[in-house]
């Protein structure tokens, strides 16, 4: 699903993470790793943000080669998510609809679950850190992603949408064929979430375990 090709990610003289064959394949998958591991890093070269040496591909796909039907397939959810504070949560959907050709209508599942209808229509400047991060999560879960990178998905939600969360990974997993990377320093509920492992350990990535 997901293969690594002679990966290398440095910043200037530091190497941040290598990783020469290492394939992943479809399915959910916890990233664990100490600060500074190298797990953000991954999650943004995955998702063609940061540049890099080597290549990787999703089902076959090159980020290098094919980068706009790649980038088609990837979806990714910062864990501090930037937006520009001028734009409406809704003018935000519709720009990314228009880039990863969303079905029309499809995020209104999950501005309603997410309870967002109050504030989508108003400027992200006034939105909270909880606000922010549900529309992040909104985001990465539109069009018709193949793989979803979520980066501390489960930091400034409550209790009730961190719930929501997982009904939505279940969802996609199981209705579509959705695979996910997500890392966290949070402990995932295994009985809610069974996901594998994926662990970040002396600048490379290591085999996956049932968690």
């Amino acid at each position: 699903m997901l293969r690594f090709n002679n990966f290398q990610k440095s910043y200037g003289s530091y190497p941040a993470l290598s990783i020469s064959d290492f394939t992943v394949d479809a399915g959910i998958y916890w990233i664990k790793g100490v600060n500074g591991s190298g797990k953000s890093t991954l999650l943004k070269s995955v998702a063609g943000i940061l540049s890099f040496q080597g290549d990787v591909f999703l089902n076959g796909i090159s980020i290098k080669k094919q980068p706009v039907e790649y980038r088609k397939l990837v979806n990714f959810a910062e864990a501090e998510p930037l937006f520009p504070e001028f734009l409406t949560g809704r003018e935000l959907i519709d720009l990314f609809a228009g880039a990863k050709d969303v079905p029309a209508g499809q995020e209104q599942h999950y501005l309603d679950t997410m309870g967002m209808g109050s504030y989508v229509h108003k400027p992200v400047g006034t939105y909270s850190s909880g606000m922010l991060k549900k529309l992040s999560l909104l985001l990465a879960f539109l069009g018709k992603p193949k793989l979803i990178l979520l980066d501390e998905p489960l930091i400034t939600i409550d209790t009730a949408a961190l719930n929501i969360l997982y009904q939505w990974i279940t969802e996609h997993h199981q209705q579509y064929g959705t695979s996910f990377l997500l890392s966290s320093h949070q402990i995932l509920d295994s009985a809610i979430l069974p996901a594998q492992v994926l662990q970040i350990e002396n600048q490379t990535l290591n085999a996956a375990t049932v968690i």
